[in-house]
């Protein structure tokens, strides 16, 4: 199971409920929103972790940020803390604002909701993704902190956003979109 079907299952229905009120949305437009954004987002973080330094550096992030309590308590989506702490997380998957502005706007085509909501949306969404990879690979190492041996063959099945157990033609196929844009 990938991150996005993680997000939108039935055990993430608080969260999908809270993004919901948080933006005025009927709960099956939130999660075709949540639905738009993830897979951008998972994409950046399979270009980020290509190298062993960025694997590193997202497990230490999961190890330490403690995102998890996005998903433990939904109602913390709408503090200003969420938005600055996906703002973060965003800087260091898309790397500047002009990508998180595209992805976006290529979110809000795909919906028919407004680039300006997805914007709004984006750094929540973050969170939440980073929470349920924290959750997952966290969860997936018996308690302690999670390693890149411990945790490497979990975070590829997450980010394997076409299920084939290779993250690798994800990351290219990202590369060869980005090339030719």
């Amino acid at each position: 199971m990938n991150i996005l079907d993680m997000l939108t299952n039935k055990d993430n229905a608080a969260v999908i409920g809270q993004i919901a009120r948080q933006f005025g949305l009927p709960e099956d437009k939130a999660k075709e929103a949540i639905g738009a954004l993830a897979p951008s987002l998972t994409r950046g973080l399979q270009h980020h972790t290509k190298e062993n330094i960025g694997v590193d550096d997202l497990i230490e992030a999961l190890n330490s940020g403690k995102h998890s309590k996005y998903l433990d308590e939904p109602e913390r989506l709408g503090k200003k803390e969420t938005v600055k702490d996906g703002e973060a997380i965003l800087g260091h998957i898309l790397g500047n604002k002009e990508v998180s502005r595209s992805v976006a706007k290529d979110a809000a085509a795909k919906t028919g909701l407004g680039s300006t909501l997805m914007k709004k949306m984006l750094p929540v969404v973050a969170s939440i993704v980073m929470a349920q990879l924290g959750k997952k690979v966290l969860g997936g190492t018996s308690g302690g902190p999670a390693t890149r041996s411990s945790s490497g063959g979990l975070l590829t099945s997450l980010l394997d956003s076409d299920n084939d157990g290779s993250m690798i033609d994800d990351v290219l196929g990202m590369a060869f979109k980005m090339a030719f844009r």
